[in-house]
């Protein structure tokens, strides 16, 4: 069975300029390859090395975009705010200080800006938990709990 990847629509727009700019930027590489060609000896030949290693990257990123794409559910804004679910952005409160998680598909997680993966601990911790209910966040640092303050 496929794996269904979870996207914002945002998250969605993203990919699909990164899959637009990494085709565009085809022929370069290509031009670089036969530029580096006429060098001689491509054993010995850094420049075509390296040329050859971006074309590689370049398409193996191509083709795992496509894949996404291909396999993409966006995200849907949930309409109930009194229980978290993917796509919602959750407010937790304890003594220690406030934070605050979106949950989003693991593709487009960035923790350091506060989007948790829901397959990530927060985001399995925080999924299906109802407004006003205490929740325990279990990292490798920590256990540390929580007040779901409000959910959006």
């Amino acid at each position: 069975m496929k794996k269904q990847y979870h996207l914002t629509k945002e998250g969605a727009e993203e990919l699909e300029k990164e899959l637009e700019h990494l085709k565009s930027q085809r022929s370069e590489v290509a031009e670089r390859i036969k530029t580096a060609r006429e060098f001689g000896d491509l054993s010995e030949n850094a420049e075509y090395s390296a040329a050859r290693q971006e074309q590689e990257k370049n398409e193996s990123r191509i083709s795992e975009i496509e894949h996404i794409l291909e396999n993409l559910k966006v995200i849907e804004q949930p309409k109930d705010k009194d229980k978290v679910e993917l796509g919602n952005t959750v407010e937790l409160k304890n003594t220690g200080g406030d934070k605050k998680f979106t949950i989003v598909g693991s593709v487009e997680a960035d923790p350091l800006s506060g989007k948790v993966s829901d397959e990530s601990p927060i985001g399995k911790a925080l999924l299906g938990k109802k407004l006003g209910e205490d929740v325990e966040i279990i990292t490798p640092a920590k256990t540390t709990t929580y007040k779901i303050a409000a959910i959006s």
